[in-house]
């Protein structure tokens, strides 16, 4: 069972709504641009629309309903979802210190089934103890203020719950780089506390962690970088919500949902889960490794 749009937000409302739309646009033969000459709007706030990059009021809808010739009892539906795209999800309030883009992206988390990842960097954010995520934000961003970099912190530490919620917890399989295990992120004693902490999760039924061995040869994820590929199979979702991979870089972020650039990463999951190795003995290794503390 997924979780209501009031408590995931807008995201999955709004992708779902641009979609449908596109979709009455298309099979009614017209272009952007005359679609958004009708509604007297401009075609970027159509793509925008249809994108799912913006909320949309019932009226609105029911223009664009109109000029596309939209059956009418498919109408009623699409306003009621346009109601559920001004849904408030809990990341708003910390939109100050959010990167562009990432608040689509936690809105997606939320809403996704399984999250398959690949980091070769830092540890990912869902597997983050405070400590470490504290080290990580306070090296980061060395002008904010305290106050800030709580803020910073508390998002690392909530988005986390996707993890744990009653339920239905999202399935994660997180592959990461043997080398983020020997870092020492915050100091010793922090990274002590983080490498129990993934020790520990590796026994959850939820999440599956992978390593790949340091002197391992070539995998796609020395092509690829990191990502998230994002799956949603909830049949509470209808239509049902296409795979996305997020992509965040230094200066940006990205999202993939074609057909051909998710089926390039899944191909690049395939590589490098067989590069991998079950992350027990890797995290027990690099614990030990650690002076005593």
């Amino acid at each position: 069972m997924g979780l209501p749009y009031g408590i995931t937000g807008s995201t999955m409302p709004r992708r779902q709504l641009g979609r449908r739309l596109r979709d009455l646009r298309n099979r009614a033969r017209m272009t952007t641009r005359v679609a958004a000459r009708r509604l007297e709007w401009s075609e970027a706030k159509i793509w925008r629309i249809e994108t799912g990059q913006t909320s949309l009021r019932g009226l609105d809808v029911e223009a664009m309903c109109k000029i596309y010739g939209a059956p009418p009892e498919s109408v009623d539906p699409l306003v009621a979802l346009a109601r559920e795209t001004k849904a408030r999800g809990w990341w708003i309030e910390y939109g100050d210190v959010l990167p562009e883009g990432f608040e689509v992206f936690l809105g997606l988390e939320e809403a996704a089934t399984l999250l398959v990842t690949y980091e070769n960097e830092v540890l990912p954010g869902l597997l983050q103890t405070e400590g470490y995520a504290r080290a990580l934000v306070e090296a980061a961003h060395p002008a904010s203020s305290p106050a800030e970099l709580e803020r910073r912190i508390a998002v690392v530490l909530t988005r986390q719950n996707v993890l744990t919620r009653p339920g239905n917890p999202v399935r994660l399989q997180a592959v990461i780089t043997e080398s983020l295990l020997r870092h020492r992120i915050g100091g010793v004693e922090v990274m002590a506390g983080q490498l129990d902490h993934l020790r520990r999760l590796c026994d959850l039924p939820n999440i599956e962690i992978r390593v790949i061995p340091a002197g391992c040869g070539y995998h796609a994820g020395m092509d690829s970088g990191r990502f998230v590929l994002l799956e949603f199979d909830d049949a509470e979702l209808d239509p049902a919500e296409p795979p996305v991979v997020f992509v965040q870089t230094y200066t940006g972020s990205a999202f993939f949902d074609k057909d051909p650039d998710v089926a390039r990463y899944r191909d690049a999951c395939t590589s490098i889960r067989a590069a991998t190795v079950d992350a027990r003995g890797p995290i027990e290794r690099a614990r030990a490794a650690l002076s005593p503390v």
